[in-house]
């Protein structure tokens, strides 16, 4: 299974207003595969929505976008937009199935940009910690770049609140088990968190 992420920059205040002509073009598409999730910035780069769409396989996105234009999408949210990014993300050996459901009201979406060569490296270093750390709150899932920005590894992790993530987090530092040791291969580091849309299928 792939994900595709596709994350739009929009104006200052335009977040609602792209979010409902989403919302509302969203049943003629969920025909053709289903939606992952869609959120948007509460803390990190505030404007920023981002999609989460899974495939089972790069043919089967790109026969379901030759049909998705036939019925008019994406919908025309033009003039919000400043920017967009899309990658196409591939699951590290460790990570759970993708699974849509209730999970927590924030989730953290966490991206870093690693040397190149350095993702098996990465995996490595994951592999031993991760299964402890999940059992202290779940992870939706994490994955690394196959196509968009290069060495991107990417993974989300949702919280009831910023006050349980702040705990598990301190929970997981004071007891030695997290983060993984990767810092000498990094390069880049950024965070969010961001809100689940009514109509997310992760929220």
């Amino acid at each position: 299974m792939i994900v595709e992420m596709r994350t739009t920059l929009v104006k200052p205040f335009a977040a609602k207003k792209a979010e409902e002509g989403f919302a509302q073009a969203l049943p003629e598409r969920q025909k053709l595969s289903l939606l992952g999730g869609f959120f948007h910035t509460d803390v990190g780069t505030l404007n920023q929505i981002i999609e989460l769409w899974p495939y089972e396989s790069m043919a089967q996105r790109e026969d379901v976008q030759a049909r998705a234009v036939k019925i008019g999408w994406p919908p025309d949210n033009r003039e919000f937009v400043i920017e967009q990014e899309t990658k196409i993300l591939k699951p590290a050996p460790f990570s759970p199935p993708f699974k849509t459901g209730k999970f927590g009201n924030v989730y953290e979406i966490r991206q870093y940009i690693y040397q190149s060569g350095t993702i098996p490296k990465v995996i490595e270093a994951w592999i031993p910690l991760i299964e402890a750390r999940m059992k202290l709150s779940p992870m939706v899932g994490c994955w690394y770049t196959e196509i968009g920005p290069q060495h991107q590894w990417v993974h989300i992790w949702p919280f009831q609140d910023a006050e349980e993530r702040q705990r598990i987090r301190a929970e997981a530092v004071e007891r030695k088990m997290w983060p993984p040791v990767t810092g000498e291969w990094l390069l880049k580091m950024e965070n969010c968190l961001t809100l689940p849309a009514s109509f997310s299928p992760l929220h």
